[in-house]
């Protein structure tokens, strides 16, 4: 079941800060941390699953399978990528239902041509106002409780301009969309046009070396948002760290101290070891 507790922060006129996880590692260390959400990222997930780049290669099967697994095992609030929804409205009713029967708390779909593209890379186009609408208005009506946010995205803004990215918003805004998130705003300017035209809780994309500026969750929030997703944090932090284990143990013929890494007693316990441990304390093998 989705958690209220989203759509109560929002009510309640608090901020959602959610980092970015990709796979089971990232999601057992954040869900940890005390975030109020977490985000499973579209690009992340495709990346690490298949070693893919996000272009709408991934189908909904191979994305319900991951998404599904990580809200099976955390705590947190999920907020999951659904790209365009995986097709036409059909499949839209049939992803909300399979992300929110997986225990998803919120959706993002995204009015994208098929096949999409990464919000921060060029040459996206983005579907007629009123297909995305349908949509909108599909995913609104197929879910089974109000607590499953559904969170409408358009990336209008890149190709067509800010004018158009905020009409498309208001457009999903009264077609029954809980939440609006405005693609790659390009400063802090625009961040705050959208803060003043769009009257629905926000989110907000912090990409690290993307097209919008980083902004502070306080700073935000000042400017009308409810939610900062930060999808690469997790990916790119991560990756960094393999590329640096990986060259200090080409370069010297063995792991070293330059590189700082888990312990591996607490990673046992982040994974689950102790209840191995103890199921095994208490049914000893028969010699």
């Amino acid at each position: 079941m989705p958690s209220p507790a989203l759509r109560q922060e929002i009510e309640n006129g608090g901020f959602i800060n959610a980092p970015g996880v990709f796979e089971l590692i990232s999601a057992l260390i954040a869900d940890r941390m005390g975030f109020k959400a977490l985000y499973v990222t579209g690009y992340g997930t495709v990346a690490s699953a298949l070693g893919l780049p996000d272009a709408g290669l991934a189908s909904y099967s191979q994305m319900i399978d991951r998404i599904g697994r990580i809200a099976e095992m955390t705590k947190t609030p999920i907020i999951a990528d659904a790209d365009t929804g995986y097709g036409g409205l059909l499949n839209v009713r049939h992803t909300v239902r399979g992300y929110e029967q997986a225990g998803v708390t919120a959706i993002q779909i995204e009015d994208q041509e098929f096949p999409k593209k990464c919000g921060h890379t060029p040459d996206r186009r983005v579907v007629p106002i009123a297909d995305m609408v349908r949509k909108v208005q599909v995913a609104s009506d197929s879910r089974s409780s109000s607590d499953f946010l559904i969170i409408a995205r358009t990336d209008a803004r890149t190709g067509n301009g800010l004018d158009e990215a905020i009409r498309r918003g208001n457009a999903y805004a009264e077609a029954g969309a809980d939440v609006i998130f405005i693609e790659s705003p390009e400063s802090e300017a625009e961040l705050a046009e959208v803060g003043r035209r769009i009257n629905k809780p926000l989110l907000a994309n912090m990409v690290n070396g993307g097209r919008t500026p980083m902004l502070p969750a306080d700073r935000l929030k000042a400017l009308g948002f409810s939610i900062a997703i930060y999808p690469a944090v997790g990916f790119l932090s991560a990756g960094e760290a393999l590329r640096r284990a990986y060259a200090d143990l080409k370069e010297n013929g063995t792991s070293t101290e330059a590189v700082p890494m888990y312990s591996f007693s607490e990673f046992n316990k982040l994974i689950g070891f102790e209840d191995v441990w103890e199921f095994e304390r208490r049914y000893p093998e028969l010699d």
